[in-house]
């Protein structure tokens, strides 16, 4: 079984995309072929700037190493140095009607939210279509925010099929249920739009200040507080097992402790919880050749699934001649 996935270069990671995405995808290492992109094609359509997308692109390369996921486990690469995805992204243009592109939810959202209208943004779910149908994956891991990508991917390659034969393969989109919304230090859904992000990576003074402004009832120190609905606990349980959710659920019940305290808990369960990744960063932050040499490995690996699929679409539509 393949499973495909990619990440967008956008900076700095908070908790919300490892346990909403990151975690499921080094865990999907041990259950089958996996193949796992950095978007970079995709982050010019926000309007990136070429030395920040450059940065970012390795930024997010050396966090997603750091986080666990492993070149001998993975074939982990670049979007834009397998150049095939380009080719096919142009040839899957011409069976994607208007019509289909205009009812994506992607492109309606950034525009509301002031991201300028551009070719780039309006056909983003081809090229997405692309990078799928590329690498016939089976299953597309998905947010429930993206299952309109995978179903446009799917409605292209029904196309190209009907017209050149069985040479795409439709994949699946599995929903990731068991995945909880994160909360941010507001309540609502982790997201740097919201800026109510806590950070994985960072100084410990300024992530025990960001955790400090996690907004919680106002109750008497001595009286028994809440964890259901509490911020503070539904993000400390993201990193506890049943037994110390227990523990801190009696805390909770107890009374005597006020949310500092617990704010002050949840700082050190999350601190030591990524120290280990920290110390991976620290050495790929190093070793940025490394990084390079990681990611020209896949690039060619990926390379080897991409090119005998474009050699057969060459064929099939005539650009092969």
């Amino acid at each position: 079984m393949r499973i495909l996935t990619g990440i967008q270069p956008s900076g700095d990671l908070h908790i919300g995309n490892y346990f909403g995405s990151i975690k499921q995808m080094v865990d999907a290492q041990s259950k089958g072929e996996t193949f796992a992109f950095i978007a970079n094609y995709h982050a010019m359509s926000s309007g990136n700037g070429g030395e920040k997308l450059a940065k970012l692109t390795m930024q997010t390369a050396t966090d997603f190493l750091s986080l666990g996921i492993d070149p001998q486990k993975s074939t982990f690469w670049v979007q834009s140095d397998v150049k095939e995805v380009l080719e096919l992204y142009w040839v899957l243009s011409a069976f994607t009607p208007m019509g289909l592109l205009e009812r994506a939810h992607s492109y309606k959202d950034k525009t509301a939210k002031g991201i300028s209208a551009n070719h780039s943004l309006f056909s983003y779910p081809v090229l997405m279509a692309a990078d799928i149908l590329l690498y016939s994956p089976d299953i597309i891991p998905v947010g429930k925010d993206q299952i309109q990508h995978v179903e446009i991917a799917r409605d292209i390659a029904v196309k190209f099929n009907n017209e050149y034969g069985d040479i795409l393969t439709i994949p699946e989109f599995q929903i990731q249920e068991e995945v909880q919304t994160v909360p941010g230090t507001d309540g609502q859904k982790m997201s740097k739009s919201y800026g109510n992000c806590v950070n994985i990576f960072g100084e410990e003074k300024k992530q025990l200040k960001t955790i400090k402004k996690i907004v919680t009832e106002q109750v008497a120190l001595e009286e028994p507080k809440e964890y259901e609905g509490c911020n503070v606990y539904n993000m400390a349980k993201l990193f506890l097992n049943e037994a110390e959710c227990i523990a801190l659920q009696e805390r909770y019940k107890a009374g005597g402790e006020g949310h500092g305290h617990f704010k002050l808990y949840l700082a050190d369960v999350m601190w030591e919880y990524f120290r280990p990744y920290r110390e991976q960063r620290e050495y790929y932050l190093a070793h940025q050749d490394e990084v390079r040499d990681i990611l020209d490995a896949g690039a060619q690996k990926a390379r080897e699934v991409a090119l005998p699929m474009i050699e057969k679409i060459r064929t099939a539509t005539g650009i092969r001649y």
